[in-house]
């Protein structure tokens, strides 16, 4: 295959890979999102993730009550204060997910060749004959010869803790299953999947929204996870929901796609959503094996196209347990970097793995080496291509900034923005060089008092590739006279020298706004 076709820089000198990767205040381009639970909910060990290269946490509600995830958020606020290092808030919702209810939390031990029966009598105790699930309908959804999939919540693929079933017979209610292979399930939380089957179940449910409108409005949540989006009218029903609690509607939506029917309606989506997760772990049950691939190739550049952040989750699993991911995860991360991927999504591996921060330094520097030889050059001219002429003004400015910037082999890219908008498109070209975001916050007013907002702009832009934010001096609007623009540009000037992104004599693109006018400027550093 000819060079020009692979998004791999060619050649690469062999004797790169003999070199030691380098830190970096800026390890990676990639960002990280962080799943909070019993292994990484101190502050201590928030601190060391955040150190590590976490930018967005997760918290999950699939487990834990309000209490305990407000606990955790706690710990990372003092975190985030001791360390200084931003980090965004992201609520994973529940969704339909269907779940078996082991009320004793015994382990149960399932033989394979043997039966099991699946019942929505949720009443009844769980035991090896007998599974309680969460679902009443599920006699209707599914027919004998059916496969099943029951494992450990975030199950990892590798423990012996899950279990595939066939339907062997409806009787009323009740789904009686073969066991296929032999697994203990042990833990408090069992998910169960059905391979290519529509759940009858609403996305966001009543459990969902009074989640959302107690923790998440309480912790002006950046991101909701919307889990198991199915249609554009889930993202659609989700923001009319958001829109009604105040800080919220500022929220941005991440669908998260997780099935065969999400990926059927995957264009409509994308248009609705802000961003997208690719869950490969039950889309590793949904699809066949061959297929996983080629969905997340031509998801991310979809999202790549749309200039809106694609997250991959599922990429070393093996870490739950293991100081050191396979060969096939490392590869793995990298491919979804070369791919395109903005983030990088670590669930049971922080979540109850036993190396969480160990895991995102070696994620991060993985994401490191991988952006070092990611083929921009044809990259730029594919994203040029598709967005066509004539562009937007803003899509010309961002596009123009990103050229100039590679042209002069500038060392960082600051952009002045107020929504964030101008910062992501220039993302969207995928420069070689940080993105500085200096986010500049408006004063707003609901008639009774005065705030200002940019410090969501500034979180949301944590989650995509190459951009790093930073809050402007309110004092200082970046768009009113030259004077002030050039008080604005040292500060971000001066916090680029700080972390060692820029150096004398280096190189610096700036795009902003001159009054009506938007303005793509080269400088080059003196002593």
């Amino acid at each position: 295959m000819h060079s020009t076709h692979l998004l791999l820089e060619e050649p690469i000198r062999m004797a790169s890979i003999l070199e030691p990767s380098k830190p970096s205040f800026f390890p990676a381009m990639t960002k990280i999102v962080g799943t909070l639970g019993s292994k990484s909910r101190s502050v201590e060990v928030i601190s060391a993730c955040l150190k590590a290269g976490m930018s967005v946490a997760r918290f999950d509600f699939s487990w834990g009550d309000v209490d305990y995830h407000q606990e955790t958020l706690e710990n990372l606020k003092a975190a985030i204060k001791s360390t200084k290092k931003l980090c965004a808030v992201m609520l994973d919702t529940v969704g339909p997910e269907l779940q078996v209810v082991n009320k004793s939390e015994k382990a149960i031990s399932l033989e394979a060749d043997t039966l099991v029966v699946l019942t929505p009598d949720q009443e009844q105790e769980a035991s090896s004959q007998l599974l309680p699930i969460n679902f009443n309908n599920l006699s209707k959804a599914v027919k004998p010869g059916d496969t099943i999939f029951i494992g450990q919540y975030l199950f990892t693929g590798s423990e012996t803790t899950s279990v595939w079933l066939e339907v062997a017979e409806l009787k009323g209610d009740d789904v009686v299953c073969k066991i296929k292979n032999t697994a203990t399930l042990t833990g408090s939380l069992f998910t169960l999947h059905i391979s290519q089957i529509r759940v009858d179940l609403p996305t966001l449910t009543e459990a969902d929204k009074s989640v959302i409108s107690t923790w998440g409005v309480r912790n002006k949540i950046d991101f909701l996870s919307l889990s198991y989006t199915r249609h554009a009218e889930d993202v659609r029903q989700a923001r009319k929901f958001l829109s009604k609690l105040g800080d919220l509607s500022q929220t941005q939506i991440f669908a998260k796609i997780e099935n065969v029917e999400g990926l059927t309606h995957f264009d409509e989506i994308l248009q609705e959503a802000d961003g997208v997760i690719l869950s490969r772990g039950n889309l590793g049950i949904d699809l066949p094996p061959e297929k996983v691939f080629l969905f997340q190739k031509a998801a991310v550049y979809k999202c790549n196209m749309a200039g809106k952040p694609a997250v991959v989750t599922r990429v070393v699993d093996s870490m739950t347990d293991n100081l050191r991911p396979t060969r096939a995860e490392a590869t793995d991360v990298a491919n979804a970097i070369l791919d395109g991927s903005d983030a990088i999504l670590l669930g049971a591996e922080t979540l109850r793995g036993l190396y969480p921060v160990e895991t995102i330094s070696i994620v991060g520097r993985i994401c490191y080496e991988a952006e070092k030889v990611f083929n921009q050059d044809l990259y730029f001219k594919k994203t040029v291509k598709y967005v066509g002429e004539p562009m937007t003004h803003l899509e010309s400015i961002a596009s123009s900034a990103v050229r100039a910037a590679i042209k002069v082999k500038a060392s960082v890219i600051i952009c002045f923005t107020s929504s964030g908008r101008a910062a992501r498109l220039i993302a969207k070209y995928r420069p070689t060089m940080p993105v500085l975001s200096v986010v500049n916050p408006r004063l707003k007013t609901n008639q009774l008092r005065w705030s200002f907002s940019g410090a969501f702009e500034a979180r949301q832009s944590l989650i995509v590739r190459g951009l790093f934010p930073m809050l402007a001096d309110p004092r200082h609007p970046a768009e009113s006279t030259s004077a002030t623009n050039e008080s604005v540009l040292k500060v971000a000037l001066d916090h680029g020298k700080a972390s060692g992104l820029i150096k004398s004599h280096d190189r610096v693109v700036v795009c902003q706004k001159v009054g009506d006018a938007s303005v793509v400027k080269i400088i080059e550093l003196e002593d």
